[in-house]
């Protein structure tokens, strides 16, 4: 029942995105932020963390090490 009210509610706040663009920018980070759930990773630990990296030069040749699931584990680790 839960998952079908927030499904409802991001539907519904989708109406919202004000363009075509915009509802293509927060499909990407809803999809981000459901992966990272999934992968039992705080989005906003995860995001903060991948989001500081990129703009502190993390190598192209290194990013899937900076995928939720990468994260999951190295949280592990």
């Amino acid at each position: 029942m839960q998952n079908d009210l927030i499904t409802a509610l991001s539907r519904k706040n989708a109406l919202f995105a004000g363009s075509d663009e915009g509802g293509a920018n927060w499909a990407t980070i809803a999809s981000l932020i459901e992966t990272a759930k999934l992968n039992s990773v705080n989005p906003h630990a995860w995001l903060t963390d991948t989001l500081t990296k990129l703009v502190n030069g993390w190598p192209q040749s290194r990013i899937d090490e900076l995928m939720p699931w990468a994260y999951a584990k190295a949280e592990a680790a």
